[in-house]
C-alpha cells in the first residue's frame, strides 16, 4: 500500500498534481471532539500516556477532514520526562520542568536507552493507529530536536528568547554539550521505537532553531539532525524523515543536503517562491501557510493557499501550515483550506 500513499510519494521526490495535506497540531484544542476526549482523560499528560485515548484524538481530524497523514498525539517533552526530569503542566501557562543548570542536575538523568520504560505507552498508541488508520493515510511519528528540548530542560519552561539555554551554552559548554548528546541519543531510541511500532515517517521538530546563529546553528541544529537521521537511516533506510528547523531563514538552504532529511518543513516567515527556488531544488518541502488564516478565513485564506500551491507546483510538496494550528482556529476554515488545495 505504501507506494500509493501520496505523502510517501511526495517524500520520495514525486511531483503530484495535487499536493498531499496534513496540519501540525491537527489533533487539538480547536476541535470540540478533542476537548471532550481531553476532559475524559483528566489532564494533558494523562491523555498522552493513555494509548486508547491518544489514538482516538489522533484519529479525530482524520475522520473529520480526511487528511493524507495522521501525526501521533504526544508531546516533545515526554523525552526529558523519560530521562528523569520532572514534568507537569500549568493550566493556561504550559509546561514546567525541573531544570538542568549544573553537573549535579545532569547526573540525576537516566541513560538514553532507558527512555522506553516511560515511553512504552506511546509506542502502544502507534501500534493502535497503525491498525486503525485508513489504508491511504500515512502515520507520522515525531520528536523534538535536541536544541529545542534542551531549551526547555535548561529553563524549566518555554522562554521567548531561549536565553537560559544560550547562557549555559556560552558559560558551561561541556555540560551543555553533554546534555545535547544525551537528548540526541534518547531521540534516536525514541524514534526508532516509533518506527518499530508502525510509524511510516518521522519528523524532527526544532521549534527554536531560529535562535541559533552562524556556527551555533550548524553545530546545535544541523549536526544533531544529521546524527539522528544517519542513525535512523542506517536501520530504516526506506523510512522518510522530515526536518523542521523553524525560522532558520537562509539556513533552510542546503539543510536537506547537510542533514540527509527527505523533506524540509518551512515556517511562514519565508516566501514560498523564494523557498521553491532555494530549498525545493534539493527535494520535498512542506508548508507553509500562516496559521492565522485558520482563525480569520475568508478570501485571504483561499488566495494564500493557492499562491503556495502554485509556488511549489513544479516539485515535491506537502501542504501544511508554517506552525501549529492555534486553539482559536475555526474548524470550518480548516475545511476551506483543504477544499482549496484539492480543488485547484
Amino acid at each position: 500500500m505504501a507506494e500509493t500513499k501520496t505523502i510517501l510519494r511526495a517524500l520520495a521526490g514525486e511531483t503530484l498534481s495535487t499536493p498531499p495535506i496534513w496540519m501540525m497540531r491537527q489533533a487539538g484544542r480547536y476541535l470540540p471532539e478533542y476537548k471532550a476526549t481531553r476532559a475524559q482523560a483528566g489532564d494533558f499528560l494523562s491523555l498522552c500516556y493513555n494509548p486508547e485515548l491518544a489514538a482516538e484524538v489522533t484519529l479525530q481530524p482524520i475522520r473529520r477532514y480526511g487528511f493524507d497523514a495522521a501525526i501521533l498525539f504526544a508531546d516533545i517533552l515526554l523525552v526529558p520526562q523519560a530521562l528523569g526530569a520532572d514534568l507537569w503542566f500549568v493550566t493556561g501557562e504550559g509546561p514546567r520542568l525541573s531544570t538542568i543548570t549544573s553537573q549535579a542536575d545532569f547526573d540525576k538523568l537516566g541513560p538514553a536507552e532507558d527512555v522506553h520504560d516511560t515511553l512504552n505507552p506511546i509506542y502502544e498508541t502507534v501500534r493502535i493507529l497503525s491498525g486503525a488508520l485508513p489504508a491511504e493515510t500515512t502515520l507520522i511519528g515525531f520528536a523534538g530536536a535536541p536544541w529545542t528540548v534542551a531549551t526547555y530542560m535548561i529553563a524549566g519552561q518555554g522562554t521567548p528568547d531561549q536565553a537560559p539555554a544560550h547562557k549555559l551554552k556560552d558559560e558551561d559548554r561541556p555540560l551543555f554539550e553533554a546534555l545535547m548528546a544525551r537528548i540526541t541519543q534518547a531521540t534516536i531510541h525514541y524514534l526508532a521505537a516509533q518506527i518499530d511500532a508502525g510509524a511510516e515517517v518521522v519528523k524532527i521538530f526544532d521549534s527554536w532553531a531560529g535562535s541559533l546563529k552562524g556556527a551555533d546553528f550548524d553545530k546545535y541544529a544541523l549536526e544533531p539532525a544529521r546524527e539522528i537521521t544517519a542513525a535512523l537511516k542506517a536501520r530504516y533506510p526506506h523510512v522518510p524523515i522530515i526536518g523542521f528547523p523553524r525560522e532558520a531563514g537562509e539556513k533552510y538552504v542546503g539543510f536537506a543536503r547537510a542533514t540527509g532529511v527527505d523533506c524540509v518543513a518551512l515556517d511562514n516567515s519565508v516566501d514560498a517562491q523564494w523557498a521553491a527556488s532555494h530549498v525545493q531544488v534539493d527535494g520535498c518541502v512542506q508548508g507553509n501557510l500562516a496559521s492565522r488564516h485558520m482563525v480569520t478565513g475568508g478570501q485571504p485564506l483561499i488566495d494564500e493557499t493557492r499562491a503556495i500551491v502554485k509556488a511549489f507546483s513544479k516539485g515535491p510538496h506537502i501542504f501544511n501550515l508554517g506552525h501549529g494550528i492555534t486553539p482559536d482556529a475555526d474548524p470550518d476554515n480548516v475545511q476551506l483550506m483543504i477544499d482549496t488545495v484539492r480543488q485547484d
